[in-house]
């Protein structure tokens, strides 16, 4: 995967793009590989780096939706229970079973959530991770031994899956690029060009270069998510919103808080949202919260409020009580939420349902969603897309479309697991060049030939990308990151045959944007 190739295409290209797809997340880079392997030719438009923004900010679960359950959607549950089965199926590297455990302080508790969760494997039926389980209370403290033990009764076991989001999205960027699509990152789109009152392309500017193209296209794709009315405005500047925006936080605690391979499942919080406390990366997630925005930023800060939620929430599940000191990383997304017309209610009442319009003038907006069911999203894109633009229908192949990296044991290449397949061939990197081998910093990670191997096959071009999106570094331990974005600058500069100043002002950059993943120091 090779940006300067891409451009070059994007200079050569003398027909229409079958589509041009705006926005480069989960819904958009899945669009590309739909397309692409049905044998149509694609571009993608990312403005920033691929899955920048509320794709990279995910509680990382691959799941039906416990929740969405209880609000009585099962449709969206049986398929979102069948996309996480393919999911795992298609990228196993990735994609992995984690036993959740839901507490029961309450007598009625585990009776009733129980109940739900049988539910839940009937509708996973062959599909399931594992059948759900009733545990008393010495079988609950086994599988979480910090759980709060004043006045717990017992648990249920269930099985869910568990991914890492980013790793995904680059290796779905790269199985377009295989399957023949063209995709670029930080090329921003600016404008929609139209023919006779009809959508027929897009102008995009190089946010490297400067440079700006016309791009002729026989359909475009809105796929931009918090930003999908932006671009419907490009094309109806009198379109109204659809989006009711909310912004999900998490907090990142060390492994201590919840040593184990088991999540802690908590169906109803004090403001009726599930919360979840999972083993991720030799870390504890902890989220998620649903605070209603009125504007959307590629950086969103969390309220001192969300924070507050969070960790009394943890105190209360939690035996070894977490402190704001004791917060390695705060990280918050946006979620592109679409809202029934005359909708005033809680966001978190909001369908997770994708929806897909296409306008008068033939732009094509999806919207809405979860990470879980990108898949089908694409395709029903794709499908309606061609129609749109009177091309001749392909079937979708994604259904068993195995996706870059595949591997269906990549546990055995230790921390280098995410990368599946191409595991070995960063461990012959680091064989040719042994300076490459060594971890960066302790407490993180990484190592320098992940970042080299970022830049040449990955199409990092900042520190930013190698250390929130290649790697999940920024997530882990933000101060940590900080530290070590020198030593990142100045292999990716050298690996870019930049100038020293370049690889300076990297790490003003990328300081600016982690300080906001930090504690803040006014937290009370």
């Amino acid at each position: 995967m090779d940006r300067t190739q891409g451009i070059e295409a994007l200079h050569s290209r003398q027909q229409p793009w079958d589509f041009v797809i705006i926005g480069g997340g989960a819904t958009g880079l899945g669009c590309a590989v739909d397309a692409a392997a049905r044998g149509y030719e694609p571009l993608l438009l990312e403005m920033h780096d691929f899955a920048k923004a509320t794709s990279s900010r995910s509680t990382k679960l691959v799941h039906g939706g416990v929740r969405y359950l209880e609000q009585g959607n099962v449709s969206l549950v049986f398929e979102a229970l069948k996309e996480r089965e393919r999911l795992q199926d298609n990228a196993p590297h990735l994609v992995k079973n984690l036993p959740f455990v839901v507490p029961s302080y309450k007598w009625w508790e585990a009776p009733y959530y129980g109940i739900g969760m049988k539910v839940y494997d009937l509708l996973a039926g062959s599909q399931n991770f594992g059948r759900s389980q009733y545990l008393n209370r010495e079988q609950t403290i086994e599988h979480l031994p910090t759980v709060e033990p004043e006045g717990l009764r017992g648990g249920i076991l269930y099985f869910d899956g568990q991914f890492d989001d980013t790793r995904l999205a680059i290796n779905m960027a790269q199985t377009a690029v295989e399957e023949g699509a063209v995709l670029l990152n930080y090329m921003k789109a600016t404008g929609l060009t139209k023919t006779n009152g009809r959508v027929d392309g897009v102008v995009a500017e190089c946010q490297e270069s400067g440079t700006t193209f016309e791009i002729n296209a026989r359909s475009v794709i809105n796929a931009t998510g918090i930003f999908t009315d932006t671009i419907r405005q490009m094309d109806d500047p009198d379109a109204s919103s659809t989006l009711r925006p909310s912004r999900g936080t998490h907090i990142v605690l060390d492994k201590s808080f919840l040593p184990g391979d088991s999540a802690i499942m908590v169906p109803k919080t004090d403001d009726g949202r599930v919360l979840f406390a999972i083993p991720w990366n030799d870390r504890v997630v902890v989220g998620t919260t649903e605070a209603e925005v009125d504007d959307v930023s590629l950086e969103p800060v969390p309220g001192p409020e969300e924070l507050d939620f969070l960790l009394t929430h943890a105190q209360r599940y939690l035996a070894k009580d977490p402190g704001p000191e004791d917060v390695l990383s705060v990280f918050a997304g946006i979620r592109p939420l679409v809202a029934p017309p005359g909708s005033n209610g809680d966001t978190s009442e909001i369908s997770r349902e994708h929806q897909l319009y296409v306008s008068e003038s033939g732009l094509v907006t999806i919207s809405g969603g979860k990470w879980t069911t990108y898949r089908k999203m694409a395709e029903d894109t794709i499908d309606k897309a061609a129609q749109s633009a009177e091309l001749t229908l392909k079937p979708s192949q994604t259904d068993t479309l195995r996706l870059h990296g595949w591997h269906d044991h990549a546990e055995q290449f230790g921390d280098l697991a995410a990368y599946g397949a191409d595991a070995e061939e960063l461990q012959a990197l680091m064989e040719t060049h042994p300076e490459l081998e060594a971890r960066l910093d302790d407490r993180l990670p990484i190592r320098g030939a992940q970042v080299v191997w970022a830049a040449r096959h990955e199409m990092a071009r900042t520190v930013e990308d190698v250390l929130s999106r290649r790697t999940r570094c920024l997530l882990l331990d933000a101060q940590a990151s900080i530290d070590v974005a020198p030593k990142v600058a100045k292999l990716l500069a050298e690996e870019r045959d930049l100038s020293a100043s370049w690889a300076e002002d990297q790490v003003e950059a990328f300081t600016e944007v982690a300080r906001k993943y930090l504690m803040p120091k006014t937290y009370a």
